[in-house]
């Protein structure tokens, strides 16, 4: 019996009201959640997700504050500052295969929630929930200045991906995910593969980004690179008046999957490229495959260059990193490069030109999105070519408006959300 806690059933219901979850009726406290979500089966046996774990809402004294405790530990995600009316929060384990899962659905209001699934050893919990709550909402900013019709949502899985990938978590997490309905679609990572993808899509449909050889659009770091250079041509153009990359000097921080795509493209097009990465065995390759030069990584912020790229997690650009900078401009494909949006005002205030991730690093959503349609890499990258003249539009609506362009970013993004998502808000789950 599949069990899985949907904060959507928990949210603006207040025990004793009526509109309380059947299961919470009457009380005031703490509850077990019930089987809400009717049991699901595979070809290997019925997987009995949740038996011995206890996800539970609870209503303070006042009974307007709402929390949620997942393993005895204090979620208080009504309270977080990554909290951002959220439409559905879903906890999900699995105590056999070790799986402990966030999925968190920011908006559905343009389309169902596309978002991958990051598998990382956040050091807590809380660590895990800010962090799906802080990506899902970038996730909505980016499908919908895309011009996508899809909403925003992510999933995290806490633990190590060199360890804790076994086909059961997979299947687990497939028939949590199986669970929404179409609601939310996933997609790699970090810390996930094709091939995790495709385990999952033995267990639900909503599963995408699995590899070319099996129909799927395969891995999407490639497509965000290739949109990321076509972002570049138009912060070229703005810096120096010429689209072309030749000579432009970019410094690297991560060389990942897509950082590594990112540095060949750019070296192919004769750019100067430094390249940094905590893990060193990554900037050995980027070095001996691609001749980069390389920096420490505590020093790429600061190299002299015309352009910085974060290309691993979030949060670098911030408070305490932005006096060092020597850039002349920002954009890259880490999401969420800025630790709160008062650091796009430091930025301008520096002379630095910000050009927001989830405008420039859509091109693996892109990419994957059309295999709702029907995935062709010429017709993926007509549309992240487009990447391009988005990101010039973006910055000219900045210098009309006399406003940051991560100011004219989310505003493109929000009106296309009020004109458009009227019509579908809370999208109802899709029936085979």
């Amino acid at each position: 019996m599949a069990r899985v806690a949907s904060l959507r059933a928990c949210a603006d219901r207040v025990p004793g009201s009526g509109h309380e979850p059947s299961f919470l009726a009457g009380r005031a406290d703490t509850t077990d959640l019930p089987a809400a979500v009717s049991s699901v089966s595979s070809d290997v046996g019925r997987v009995d997700l949740w038996k011995t774990t206890r996800v539970q809402c609870l209503w303070g004294v006042n009974q307007t504050e709402r929390m949620v405790y997942a393993g005895g530990v204090r979620l208080s995600i009504f309270e977080s500052v990554h909290y951002d009316d959220h439409e559905e929060v879903v906890f999900a384990g699995d105590p056999t295969s070790g799986l402990r899962a966030i999925i968190a659905i920011h908006s559905t209001a343009l389309g169902p929630a596309l978002g991958g699934t990051r598998l990382y050893p956040y050091p807590s919990e809380e660590d895990a929930l800010a962090d799906v709550l802080r990506l899902s909402r970038g996730m909505t900013l980016k499908a919908a200045a895309s011009g996508l019709d899809l909403g925003g949502g992510k999933a995290v899985i806490i633990g190590d991906p060199k360890t804790v990938k076994s086909e059961r978590l997979w299947r687990a997490y497939g028939q949590v995910v199986d669970s929404l309905g179409g609601r939310y679609i996933t997609a790699e990572d970090v810390g996930t593969t094709t091939a995790d993808m495709e385990s999952i899509r033995r267990e639900t449909r909503w599963s995408f980004g699995t590899p070319l050889s099996e129909g799927g659009s395969g891995d999407p770091s490639p497509a965000t690179a290739r949109g990321l250079i076509a972002a570049l041509r138009a912060v070229a153009q703005r810096l120096r008046g010429d689209r072309e990359l030749l000579g432009l000097r970019v410094a690297i921080q991560g060389v990942g999957k897509v950082g590594y795509a990112y540095a060949r493209l750019l070296t192919e097009a004769r750019a100067e490229v430094i390249v940094a990465d905590i893990d060193e065995s990554a900037v050995d390759r980027a070095v001996r495959d691609l001749g980069v030069k390389s920096v420490p990584f505590d020093e790429i912020l600061s190299v002299d260059c015309d352009v910085l790229s974060p290309c691993a997690l979030g949060a670098a650009i911030n408070r305490e990193t932005i006096p060092a900078l020597t850039c002349a401009a920002i954009m890259g494909s880490a999401n969420n490069q800025l630790s709160t949006d008062a650091d796009a005002d430091r930025l301008a205030d520096a002379g630095i030109l910000y050009v927001p991730d989830f405008v420039v690093n859509a091109g693996g959503l892109i990419n994957v999105s059309q295999e709702l349609r029907g995935y062709t890499e010429a017709g993926a990258n007509h549309r992240i070519d487009a990447i391009e003249q988005a990101t010039a539009t973006i910055l000219d609506l900045a210098d009309r408006e006399q406003i940051t362009p991560n100011d004219a970013a989310i505003a493109v993004a929000r009106r296309r959300i009020d004109e458009v998502g009227g019509l579908r808000r809370f999208r109802p789950a899709q029936t085979d």
